[in-house]
């Protein structure tokens, strides 16, 4: 199963990606165990495991320490950038033009871990430095035009998304299957390529673009955005699932905190943006 968030979707912990195990597309057809071939998975005849087993998988306690390093220093640099770069109404160019610089950054960092074949501790933190940094400035913006309870409410509403995703996958009233990945997918890129229109007329054309960021459509395209982000998260919870059960290798813990920030970022910020809406303006 390939996860839509850019790191998972090139790692599937198969055999042929560096002896671990993953889903396999023509196993998973044939009703048979895509993860039969691992040869750190248990014996299903015997009940033994078919190797000896290693001290350098991938745990739990892994994902959540390198997901917790990775998530503080965005929290960390977004308050630094807060407190150390206040909006200035008057100048507020300036503001805006430090915050894209640093998430465009982010964004080519972000692009050179997705594309590495090992995790990259330095990168992966660098990145989350420079998207703290464009998040501590954006909120910033946000507190000074729309209030400071705008900002509370997109970080509040993340943690209740992420905590009922989490909730719900682990209770299997979300089941990630080919099928759901498929929808995911195809949502996605519907999804993005309209923002990407949007962004484009507003630019040339001025104005709000289309219109799918702003009033009643901007309101109905950020739940949307909202929605894909939750499915992005169980897609995420699946692919730490199965690294941890079939045996990945430590290193792909810093992965999967890398996509769960990818994740997390998305949803705050259509959270942000549908909770400026909200308050009256655009």
């Amino acid at each position: 199963m390939r996860s839509s968030n850019p790191v998972f979707s090139r790692r599937g912990f198969s055999r042929d990606s560096g002896g671990y195990a993953g889903f396999d597309a023509q196993h998973q057809q044939a009703g048979t165990n895509p993860y039969a071939t691992n040869p750190y998975a248990t014996d299903t005849t015997t009940g033994m495991p078919q190797a000896p087993a290693r001290a350098d998988v991938m745990t739990m306690d892994d994902v959540v320490s390198r997901t917790a390093m990775t998530l503080g220093t965005v929290i960390l640099t977004a308050t630094i950038a807060w407190i150390a770069m206040p909006v200035d109404p008057a100048n507020v160019n300036k503001s805006y033009g430090i915050a894209v610089g640093a998430a465009l950054v982010a964004m080519v960092l972000g692009l050179v871990q997705s594309f590495k074949r090992k995790a990259s501790p330095p990168i992966i933190l660098a990145y989350a430095a420079f998207e703290g940094f464009f998040l501590g400035v954006l909120s910033a913006a946000t507190s000074t035009y729309f209030g400071a309870g705008v900002v509370i409410q997109a970080v509040l509403g993340t943690m209740c998304v992420f905590a009922s995703v989490l909730f719900a996958y682990k209770m299997r009233w979300i089941r990630v299957t080919r099928r759901f990945y498929g929808f995911v997918m195809a949502a996605a890129m519907g999804f993005m390529l309209l923002m990407v229109a949007n962004l484009l007329f507003s630019v040339f054309a001025g104005g709000d673009g289309l219109g799918f960021r702003s009033g009643g459509l901007g309101i109905l395209f950020g739940i949307i955005g909202v929605v894909l982000g939750a499915c992005f998260l169980a897609l995420d919870f699946k692919q730490v699932e199965d690294g941890i059960t079939y045996g990945a290798p430590r290193d792909e813990a810093w992965l999967a905190a890398f996509g769960l920030t990818l994740t997390l970022v998305w949803i705050y910020l259509e959270l942000l943006r549908l909770f400026q809406i909200l308050s009256g303006d655009d």
